[in-house]
């Protein structure tokens, strides 16, 4: 199999069918592909299962994957991820927001030699306030927090090589971080433009508070990047930064009880001062714990950490296993 196109849908009946069409429409042209589409639905409550039922009746080159009730639009990825057997694969959303068209496109990218291929709505079809602002906001916060610069890190419509994108798994809102994961593995990407439709039918299933949600994985994000392998970093350079704080007012409290008689127990800064150094020293045993079970993951599944993306020997080329 040469491509798997994975679609998370949820309520989009309306949509299905014109888009399945305007996929077959866009890769009829490209010769000597093998192509499957994964639709997962994500516990729809209108009647997308039956006409996803009948297109997978009737074609051979549809999984269908339904979930028991809706777990949201990452698990859903997580879920067509799991089934997708191509060597190449592209994610989309199924509100026909995404263009199909686009996808040939992003596929000669990745026989260029790019292991991640993002897409960037330029000329959005969205309302500004609810929708384009927030989202210009998590764009630059997810590029700055992670080092990893793209414009739209919020259009799904994206292609991947394969050993990118399952070496990882999803949770929460961590679908919209994955060319930050890809990236921290070595993967080749670049971002290009793509062709962004107004919604025709069914109703947006996203708003506001997916934002917040965002902003709080961003958190979890940042420290599996940055600390995962090496967690006493963090928890132990805010230990030290804590104790040194500690230290510099308690002997000051000393320093000014000898030379001017100012009781040391007595200054609120004595308590504050105690406090801070006790919790530098915790932070620094939580830091050794974290190591612990750092190393503990790493062992366990004989996981590297490292990533190889080939090897040469005898002559000859060889695929990491």
């Amino acid at each position: 199999m040469n491509l798997s196109i994975v679609i998370p849908v949820f309520n989009e009946a309306e949509n299905i069918d014109i888009l399945h069409h305007s996929l077959e429409d866009a890769l009829r042209g490209i010769q000597n592909l093998e192509w499957e589409v994964i639709y997962v639905d994500d516990g729809s409550s209108d009647n997308s299962i039956q006409v996803l039922e009948e297109l997978a009746t009737k074609n051979e080159n549809i999984c269908l994957v339904e979930l028991r009730r809706n777990f949201g639009q990452t698990a859903a990825i997580a879920a067509g991820l799991d089934y997708a057997q191509g060597d190449t694969i592209v994610l989309m959303d199924a509100d026909m927001q995404n263009d199909p068209h686009d996808i040939p496109m992003m596929l000669e990218k990745i026989a260029q030699g790019y292991d991640l291929v993002s897409g960037w709505r330029v000329d959005r079809q969205d309302t500004f306030i609810t929708r384009i602002l927030p989202s210009r906001i998590a764009n630059w916060l997810i590029s700055f927090v992670t080092g990893v610069h793209l414009h739209d890190y919020g259009c799904t419509l994206k292609a991947y090589r394969k050993e990118v994108i399952k070496g990882f798994r999803l949770y929460g809102e961590m679908h919209r971080f994955i060319p930050a994961y890809a990236y921290s593995v070595g993967a080749k990407m670049i971002e290009v433009p793509v062709t962004h439709h107004a919604r025709k039918h069914g109703k947006t299933k996203y708003g506001l508070t997916r934002t917040f949600k965002v902003i709080l994985d961003l958190f979890t994000v940042k420290y599996m990047l940055s600390f995962a392998n090496k967690p006493i970093y963090l928890f132990g350079g805010a230990g030290t930064l804590l104790i040194f704080v500690g230290g510099v007012t308690l002997f000051f409290l000393l320093v000014r009880r000898v030379w001017s008689g100012v009781s040391v127990v007595r200054s609120p800064f004595f308590s504050v001062s105690t406090m801070i150094l006790i919790m530098g020293f915790q932070s620094i045993l939580m830091g050794l714990i974290a190591e612990l079970l750092a190393r503990t993951y790493h062992e366990s599944q004989q996981k590297p950490i490292y990533t190889i993306r080939k090897v040469i020997q005898n002559k000859q080329e060889r695929n990491p296993s």
